[in-house]
């Protein structure tokens, strides 16, 4: 019996090692999804917690078209910073799946090129996003309290864009790691899963992304 279960745990080991499918599906694919679904709590928490706030706090919350408002041509236009960055992420999600298509095909070159400029994109949402964070500081808004209403609203908002934010700049970084991969190589022989891997969690960040729009920005 003690021989048995120690056959039984080495193929387990092996069989994990050894990269293969030991849930029908590609390892790092079961494992991207559990990462997600647990992320998704998280998220959801966050969002839940910024409603309960939102509709319990006494102090007037600041109107989100005046806060994230750009004069632009000598005007103030709301929201347009946060539109852009809207697009440019819901963008880079079109050019991710590109990237997974072409990279099943094994087209190196457009996989690689597809990867790059998802990355690009995701880099210049962060950017963005950096920007937005400066101006509303110089204007004022910390953690703790803003000039504009309710306290809560800061710690809401640095909270909530930020942990999104490092997950795009997580993002970012592992595109860029994959696509170096592609460029040498690295998956022609054991295939180009990692492509598909990384698409997951990138179209879970720009989903993400969407209700933060919702719930943050259009409320």
């Amino acid at each position: 019996m003690a021989n048995s279960n120690e056959a039984s745990a080495g193929t387990l080991v092996e069989d994990w090692s050894g990269d293969k499918e030991t849930f029908r599906v590609h390892w790092g694919k079961a494992m991207m999804w559990i990462f997600l679904l647990s992320d998704t709590f998280i998220f959801t928490s966050f969002l839940t917690s910024y409603m309960h706030v939102r509709m319990s706090t006494a102090e007037p919350w600041p109107n989100a078209s005046e806060v994230f408002a750009l004069t632009m041509f000598g005007q103030s236009i709301p929201l347009i910073l946060i539109a852009i960055m809207t697009f440019v992420l819901i963008t880079s999600s079109g050019t991710m799946a590109l990237a997974v298509n072409y990279g099943y095909r094994r087209d190196r070159k457009k996989t690689a090129t597809l990867l790059v400029i998802t990355a690009l994109l995701g880099a210049t949402f962060v950017g963005m996003q950096a920007f937005e964070w400066s101006k509303l500081i110089a204007e004022g808004v910390r953690p703790w309290g803003n000039p504009m209403g309710a306290a809560q609203f800061g710690s809401c908002f640095f909270m909530i864009t930020g942990f999104h934010g490092g997950h795009v700049t997580g993002g970012v970084i592992y595109l860029a790691y994959v696509a170096t991969g592609v460029i040498n190589g690295r998956y022609e022989e054991k295939g180009y899963d990692i492509v598909e891997i990384c698409g997951l969690y990138w179209h879970f960040v720009d989903l993400v992304w969407v209700f933060i729009f919702a719930f943050f920005y259009l409320w």
